[in-house]
């Protein structure tokens, strides 16, 4: 007996030693499916209407803050060798020393300098260079060296969503919106209520902005289902099933990430975890102001300004001692309008 129950024991290490490499063999298979290069990529022949240097993003040795650039792209009517355009514009920014995570998003309206390009909207620089381009421009932007992107469009968020098993959520008000210029497959129609929301739906949530505060609680609502998806990611279930996971959306996501730091980030994420993820609207509201550039309206801020806000909000520093806004100006009054539909969620 003794001797039978030596070999169950050691069938059962066996077994798990085996489960353990089949497992961690799957997900390095599968991370390094997500870098793509040359006619995989999706950012192989930007449509450069003038050359721009192509600057190799800043080293992370592992100790030093780490700036992600999050994209989600916008394919729709998009023929094969354009680049995407940018419907959201994120990034995750981690100091491994403090475990401590900031989430900002960008308004796609701000008017930025594009290097090469003079002057647009920030949402501009994926489709006019890529990802190199959209790293460069948001670096120059905000002050952060942006060392990796990570891209992925409608279809890539809603694999993902799917894949983890969908996100339980409070829709905080009804959402309804019908364009039939890509033949309603996008169409929004969420009502009011906490919910379980698929792929789909997801989508839904994150990309409505058809109301009065438009990207301003668009961005917010995006920060704040992100930040679900990721505590989602590191429940048990999804941790067991994350080959699985990595495979549904490896069609959809092109990274200039290495596994090797793939790795060191998520052994960060944990560490994180419990620190919980700040979040960030960039421009903040306190220093925006609304202009009109050629009959479009666009967003604007002082860069010396934006700077000195991101690096007190990274460095926990109260931004509160930032000028405030006239009361009669437009930005005071989306932010009224977004403080009033936070205090009625």
């Amino acid at each position: 007996m003794r001797r039978f129950f030596k070999w169950v024991m050691l069938t059962l290490c066996l077994c798990v030693l085996g489960y353990g490499g089949y497992y961690g063999l799957s997900i390095y298979n599968s991370l390094n499916g997500l870098s793509k290069e040359g006619k995989d990529s999706i950012f192989t022949n930007p449509n450069h209407a003038t050359p721009i240097s192509q600057e190799e993003p800043p080293k992370w040795e592992g100790k030093n803050r780490v700036n992600i650039l999050l994209l989600g792209g916008d394919s729709r009517g998009k023929k094969n060798s354009e680049p995407p355009r940018s419907d959201s514009i994120m990034i995750a920014s981690i100091d491994p020393v403090t475990k401590k995570a900031t989430l900002f998003s960008i308004l796609r309206d701000t008017y930025v300098k594009i290097p090469g390009y003079g002057s647009d909207k920030i949402n501009a620089a994926l489709a006019y260079g890529g990802a190199s381009l959209a790293m460069k421009t948001v670096s120059d932007f905000t002050g952060l060296p942006i060392q990796y992107y990570v891209y992925t469009d409608f279809q890539g968020f809603m694999a993902l969503v799917d894949a983890i098993g969908g996100i339980d959520l409070d829709v905080e008000k009804d959402m309804k919106y019908s364009d039939a210029w890509d033949g309603h497959e996008f169409d929004i129609n969420l009502k009011k209520g906490y919910q379980h929301l698929d792929g789909k739906t997801a989508l839904q949530y994150v990309r409505f902005r058809h109301d009065a505060t438009s990207d301003f609680t668009r961005t917010e609502r995006q920060r704040k289902f992100l930040t679900a998806v990721a505590e989602k990611m590191q429940t048990t279930s999804n941790i067991l099933k994350f080959p699985k996971v990595l495979q549904a959306v490896d069609p959809y996501i092109d990274t200039n990430l290495p596994v090797s730091d793939m790795m060191k980030l998520a052994s960060l994420g944990m560490e994180a975890k419990g620190q919980g993820i700040d979040s960030q609207q960039l421009p903040p509201m306190e220093l925006l102001e609304e202009r009109t550039v050629g009959g479009a309206s666009v967003i604007s801020v002082k860069p010396d300004k934006l700077k000195t806000f991101i690096q007190n909000k990274l460095e926990g520093i109260d931004p509160s001692a930032s000028p405030s806004p006239s009361p009669t100006s437009a930005s005071h009054r989306k932010q009224q309008e977004a403080s009033e539909l936070t205090s009625r969620r």
